[in-house]
């Protein structure tokens, strides 16, 4: 495990929680893989506590699904799962561009503010890295990028518990569309890639356009999925 200075429980207990969900999320642990803490203690060579810890931690974030009495799983989500997380992504986002329309804090100061200016640039940055995975068809690193992303731009309405939720749904579906986006040979240009034009939409205040976009990666990848999942 990497780190200075001494490991105690609960970094550890983190570290083997972001070790397993990196796993997930790449496809390395394929839906319906069980497994028991023993395993996964004996695989990193620790104790079962923290273990034990990190595999609750997941489970409670929809990760993994407890198995009762047998250990955890990666959940076999389907194509209507993802439907319903899309529409839930969806309902949490419009309440975040509404706020554009509202004198939200977060955006009272005028677009030429540099505070305003170099917030956006941070988070458009962000974009322009997921945008490069998304064209080059690398499903890891966009993955990292895209949820550091969303991360980002709902930090600036300043709720942490709208970021939280909006966090753990965005894993949640990307834990279900993996599943379904590794049967492609080839994921280049197959991938969707406007993250730039929706920090330029809210840039300009532009809430029904920024609305738009994100319908459009919702639907994008809806179909793609329903796509997959049919062939």
């Amino acid at each position: 495990m990497p780190g200075n200075g001494p490991v105690t429980r609960s970094t550890l207990r983190q570290q083997i929680a972001d070790a397993l969900r990196d796993e997930v999320l790449a496809g390395r642990l394929r839906p319906g893989r069980a497994f028991t803490v023993k395993e996964i203690a004996d695989q990193y060579g620790v104790s079962a506590t923290p273990v034990r810890e990190a595999l609750v931690d997941l489970s409670a974030q929809g990760i993994l699904e407890a198995d009762q009495h047998r250990g955890f799983r990666v959940p076999e989500y389907s194509v209507g799962d993802y439907r319903h997380m899309v529409e839930a992504r969806g309902l949490v986002t419009d309440g975040m561009f509404r706020a554009l329309t509202a004198d939200h804090p977060a955006f009272r100061t005028p677009p030429e503010d540099p505070r305003t200016g170099a917030a956006l640039a941070t988070v458009r940055r962000r974009g322009e890295e997921a945008q490069r995975a998304a064209t080059a068809g690398d499903l890891t690193v966009l993955i990292g990028y895209d949820l550091r992303f969303w991360r980002e731009l709902s930090a600036l309405f300043g709720n942490p518990y709208l970021g939280d939720f909006l966090h753990r749904l965005r894993v949640q579906s990307w834990v279900c569309a993996v599943q379904y986006l590794l049967r492609l040979p080839e994921l280049r240009g197959r991938l969707w890639d406007r993250h730039t034009e929706l920090v330029d939409a809210l840039a300009r205040r532009e809430a029904e356009t920024a609305r738009a976009i994100v319908a459009d990666a919702s639907a994008h990848s809806l179909a793609l999925l329903e796509h997959l999942a049919g062939g």
